[in-house]
């Protein structure tokens, strides 16, 4: 823990009960970004930013306020916190609006999550340099006479943040991520610039995928796209590539939400322990795997957090409720955000299954699209492609998928042997059967 920060936010805490605010979260954060870009080889971003910023939950007499400042000087955080406590009270009572009750607080993990990786200040800006370059020349390479543009880039940040509060949390974290990508756009024969990416980030440095296999992936993968037509509607299996699971389940996740619950905005609200998809449809949010992007010790309201199964074998199993809607739903609190999320991987890889599945489409970029929490009905562009007899035929784009959660889980046949290790959704790829493609 940074002693400054955490004698200052201490400073807060007894300052503001002075000035009223006898329930009181104080939260100091800090950070340094480091960005670099290039664009058809030159360098386009170099940036370096660092910022420090104090934010205040105050609850004054039954109301409610959240209040940021980045000017720390003694002085003028006085100034702030008289202004907002006097700007609190003239809020409207919201009873159910209050610190967490501190058993919440208790048995968080003693143990060092591995999130914060030391060599961030041994990389040099000429290695930084480096790694962009080397992923930009990887996709010009691979990419040949089609490519007419290359972005790549490389990012690394520190964050460092404690927390406290008046009733007796107290937290803090010190992170690092790293970033590499590039994006290449191509000409394709009708003068079409399809355009893809790829990227990798992580806490650690030594885990990043080299930057060149990520040029000549994104190169790859806009090449992919050369041709891409629409086909026949028709009723097809998907595969959905492990990178974009996250994306099709951002709907299914709304609904798991406290606030779409208590607003009667959820097709899950009445689903718990009830069959919502097949047996293969497991997710588990575990925040305290080592080196985790999503890991941590606790949340937003200062809940220790533990590893809990979501859906298992197709059962809903739990919510996302924090402290607020909780005591708005007359509910046991769970968590109000996720850590981890995974989804068990098979023993298959996506070339083997689609041997066994005929006809069918490999979902590569998900376009638009917009999913209603209260019904569960969605509905999304893909692009991909078109498989038959065991071989991809050719790219397809403009077309849909419609469907709706509670129904489409139940199609999920198997999952892939793939997951995707970058940030903190670990899906692998998905096979969905039966599923209608719009189209020609």
């Amino acid at each position: 823990m940074d002693k400054q920060m955490y004698d200052l936010c201490k400073w807060v805490l007894d300052t503001a009960g002075k000035a009223g605010a006898k329930d009181l979260r104080v939260s100091l954060g800090k950070s340094r970004l480091v960005e670099i870009q290039y664009r058809d080889k030159r360098p386009e971003i170099i940036k370096q930013a660092t910022t420090l910023q104090m934010g205040i939950d105050l609850f004054v007499a039954g109301r409610y306020s959240s209040q940021n400042t980045c000017d720390l000087r003694k002085d003028a955080l006085k100034e702030f916190i008289s202004d907002a406590v006097s700007t609190t009270k003239l809020i409207a009572e919201d009873p159910y609006r209050t610190l967490p009750d501190p058993k919440y607080y208790k048995d968080r993990a003693d143990m060092d999550l591995k999130i914060a990786d030391a060599s961030i200040d041994e990389l040099s800006a000429e290695q930084k340099h480096t790694m962009v370059k080397a992923a930009e020349n990887a996709a010009w390479s691979a990419g040949g006479e089609k490519v007419v543009m290359v972005e790549a880039w490389f990012s690394d940040e520190l964050g460092e943040s404690v927390t406290l509060t008046s009733n007796g949390f107290s937290g803090d974290t010190r992170s690092t991520n790293f970033s590499v990508g590039a994006s290449v756009s191509v000409r394709d024969d009708d003068n079409r610039r399809p355009e893809a990416y790829d990227y990798a980030d992580c806490r650690m440095h030594k885990k990043l995928a080299s930057p060149e296999t990520i040029g000549a992936s994104a190169a790859r993968k806009a090449l992919a796209k050369l041709g891409a037509k629409k086909i026949a509607t028709a009723t097809l299996p998907i595969i959905i590539e492990n990178r974009n699971v996250r994306r099709i389940t951002k709907g299914f996740f709304d609904a798991l939400d406290g606030r779409n619950i208590y607003r009667k905005q959820s097709f899950l609200a009445d689903k718990k322990g009830q069959k919502i998809g097949s047996d293969k449809f497991i997710i588990v949010d575990d925040p305290l795997i080592l080196e985790g992007a999503g890991s941590r010790l606790y949340d937003g309201d200062g809940f220790a957090v533990k590893k809990r199964a979501i859906v298992e074998a197709g059962v809903l199993k739990d919510f996302y409720i924090d402290w607020y809607y909780s005591r708005k739903l007359g509910l046991e609190p769970t968590s109000g955000s996720t850590g981890n999320m995974i989804v068990p991987a098979g023993t298959r890889s996506v070339d083997e299954i689609i041997k066994d599945l005929g006809k069918g489409i490999l979902v590569t970029e998900f376009l638009g699209g917009n999913s209603n929490p209260t019904t569960g009905d969605f509905s999304v562009g893909i692009f991909g492609q078109f498989f038959d007899g065991g071989k991809i035929v050719h790219p397809v784009s403009e077309m849909n998928i419609a469907d709706n959660h509670l129904k489409f889980w139940h199609k999920l046949a198997e999952c892939a042997n793939d997951p995707w290790l970058y940030g903190n959704w670990r899906t692998p790829s998905m096979v969905f059967s039966d599923i209608v493609v719009s189209g020609v």
